[in-house]
């Protein structure tokens, strides 16, 4: 079995960045542009020589590569009452984890043979647990044993967990052993279930407790070293997969209706793993940060892209509080991250440099120098202003960063090109989705102008863009191309679990996946994502807006923690609840009051969001960043209210990937909307 390196190429090292992307001729049609592909390395399929086509493929070429080296690593729990971590990390070795993954598979496989799991059209096995070293060695099991997974989010309810369970017909589920009792509580609801093996290690108390419960209700229940004992009994080897064999039932989190089960096949994931190796050159002992939801494909495509170098994975401690702790003991090579992280590393960074004297002149300096060399140059490193200034931003997570990516939501091009300088890596946006295997568009290393972009077209898809005739966006238009954005290619989902209807309305029939998104195409072939086909909604005077687009804009500010756009087809305006960021309302509360104000102070900062001064602040606030992205009149923010109290997945006003829940939020703030709303039109003798 070849290397990794064998089923790419390496980077080129002089890039034509005017070719990013290019249109295929002969491909355009009326009402939509000409199909682009990468400029680089056109259109990977099954069919391109040394492609990767299964999970098997991307797990031996890392056991290939990473033999006896550690692979799979978490800080040990040394307390739990105050609970602390190890100031290390622990590993496990690419032997023990094969050993482990052997084991686990020859157990699933005997008790499917058995029908002591099973009895659904699929052979699925659920896995409900936040981001450890087990997660992994289960799905890698799933993978190379035949069998298909089902990713349920650590913070999902039980609502969602019994939909997920029963819709797929789950048997079996590995998950942490705080969800056990969960679950046997479920019973009755998820009858199908026949067995729940726990990552965590019982005690002898635990286990007479959970194994007696669950015999009760019709459950075996056991943990890991019980499982894995039984395939060590019956070992047998791995099972060859095919490309077209499905892997995965991967639920996307439904903001207004139940999660839909997008069914990925071998060659699905695979293919998208070796488009995203195109660019990454992880060093020899390199390793990635885990801490963003493996349930969710970004982070799933990103482990196993690590996997396939045989790198290491670490994985965080399970708080997020103490992910930068964990970032300094690890020192990771790859950081996946989306804009909520990105935005609060950004803002320390920027209120660190916002002194005065010669501290302060100093960081302006040094960015200055540094942007002006990106810009010209794609070039973000600099030896005597790193040395000098960035070093310690560095510091803070690790110190050996070689690439950042995010994903997931838009992140404002300023943000990106600060920690582009700062870190001194690389620092790149792409564009996915769970019906793409999180596979789309990605940012190239060194382009000067891809900030605010979201890349070109992944060399395993092609992209075109669709007329949307509603909103006035079309493939003609000047000075380029606007249109909702299509994909298509060998990792583009085929179909929804039982969900002909979600299908039809996602994947054509030429195989093309209407994403819902709107972009544009610049002059180099990339693509900037403008706007959102879904979530519009219509205003008492017709004009459509839309709703993502402006918490996107105004959720760029510093300022801004949180930010609910709502609108009423019977109301000529939008209002907005902001949740603010904490240093930012106690420095402005602090200035406004004469008083000092603190972060930790909850009693003055909920005074604070009452002061209209305050609010007064933050609506200017608002109003430069609506300036700033270009906002229409009737797309800003007429009225607002200001919250501590914030949007989040236990109060059921977010999806586990932090999408709004719009009913749901409304519905949290209703009575607050609905005051601001009566207190009539803005400008014509209203209150604030």
């Amino acid at each position: 079995m070849p290397l990794v390196r064998d089923h790419i190429e390496s980077y080129p090292p002089t890039i034509p960045f005017t070719k990013q992307g290019v249109e295929v001729p002969g491909t355009k049609k009326p009402g939509q542009t000409g199909h682009y592909r990468n400029g680089v390395w056109g259109l990977l399929t099954r069919d391109t020589p040394n492609a990767l086509t299964t999970i098997t493929d991307i797990y031996d070429c890392g056991m290939r590569a990473g033999k006896d080296a550690d692979f799979l690593g978490r800080r040990p729990l040394i307390s739990k009452d105050p609970v602390k971590y190890a100031p290390y990390y622990e590993w496990q070795t690419w032997g023990q984890v094969d050993h482990r993954r052997r084991c686990v598979g020859s157990a699933l496989c005997l008790l499917f043979k058995k029908g002591k799991l099973g009895g659904g059209e699929i052979e699925t096995v659920g896995i409900w647990a936040m981001n450890r070293p087990e997660w992994q060695i289960v799905d890698l099991a799933i993978a190379t044993y035949g069998k298909v997974d089902v990713t349920i989010y650590d913070t999902l309810g039980k609502d969602a967990v019994e939909y997920i369970i029963n819709h797929s017909h789950v048997t079996s589920v590995f998950t942490s052993i705080d969800h056990v009792p969960t679950l046997l509580k479920l019973q009755s609801k998820i009858p199908m279930l026949k067995a729940i093996v726990s990552m965590d290690d019982f005690t002898e108390e635990t286990r007479g407790i959970l194994t007696q419960w669950g015999w009760s209700v019709g459950i075996h229940v056991m943990d890991m070293k019980e499982f894995e004992a039984i395939g060590e009994a019956h070992l047998i080897e791995p099972i060859p997969a095919t490309p077209d064999q499905l892997v995965s039932i991967c639920y996307t989190s439904g903001t207004t209706s139940h999660p839909k089960g997008a069914m990925l096949t071998h060659g699905m994931l695979a293919l998208s793993v070796q488009a995203n190796l195109y660019g990454l050159n992880l060093p020899d002992e390199g390793s990635t940060m885990s801490y963003l939801p493996l349930a969710h494909i970004y982070e799933r495509i990103t482990e196993l892209a690590t996997i396939s170098t045989g790198a290491k994975i670490g994985y965080f401690s399970g708080d997020p509080l103490r992910l930068i702790e964990d970032c300094q003991i690890l020192k990771p090579s790859l950081f996946p991250s989306v804009p909520r992280v990105l935005n609060r590393v950004y803002q320390a960074a920027m209120l660190a440099g916002d002194v005065p004297g010669l501290k302060g002149t100093l960081f302006r300096k040094a960015i200055q120098a540094k942007m002006d060399k990106l810009h010209a140059t794609g070039d973000n490193t600099h030896l005597f202003w790193d040395k000098l200034v960035f070093r310690k931003i560095q510091a803070v997570l690790g110190g050996k960063l070689v690439m950042v990516t995010c994903g997931s939501a838009p992140i404002h091009a300023e943000v990106l090109d600060f920690l582009k300088i700062a870190l001194s890596c690389d620092v790149l946006e792409g564009y996915g989705m769970t019906e793409n295997c999180g596979t789309c568009t990605k940012c190239w290393p060194f382009d000067p102008s891809a900030s605010g972009t979201v890349g070109p077209p992944q060399s395993v898809n092609e992209i075109k863009l669709v007329d949307v005739p509603g909103m006035n966006y079309t493939s003609e238009d000047k000075p380029r191309p606007r249109g909702e954005l299509c994909a298509r290619g060998d990792n583009i989902m085929r179909t929804y679990y039982k969900d002909e209807k979600n299908t039809q309305e996602a994947v054509d029939d030429e195989g093309w996946l209407h994403t819902g998104d709107v972009g544009e195409i610049d002059e180099y072939g990339r693509i900037r994502i403008i706007d959102r086909v879904k979530n519009i909604m219509k205003l008492a005077q017709g004009e459509y807006v839309a709703v993502e687009k402006i918490e996107n804009t105004y959720s760029s500010s510093a300022a801004v923690a949180q930010l609910f756009v709502h609108g009423d087809s019977l109301q000529s305006y939008l209002l907005g609840v902001v949740v603010p960021d904490p240093v930012h309302l106690s420095a402005i509360a602090s200035r406004i009051s004469g008083d000092k104000v603190t972060p930790e102070d909850v009693k003055s900062l909920a005074e604070a969001c009452k002061n209209p001064a305050i609010v007064q602040e933050f609506m200017s606030i608002l109003a430069k960043e609506a300036k700033k992205g270009g906002l229409k009149g009737f797309e800003t923010l007429k009225r607002i209210h200001l919250s501590l109290d914030p949007f989040s997945v236990e109060d059921g006003t977010l999806t586990p990937t932090f999408k709004i829940k719009r009913k749901d939020a409304y519905k949290k703030f209703k009575a607050e909307l609905d005051a601001l709303y009566s207190l009539g039109e803005p400008g014509a003798g209203s209150k604030l």
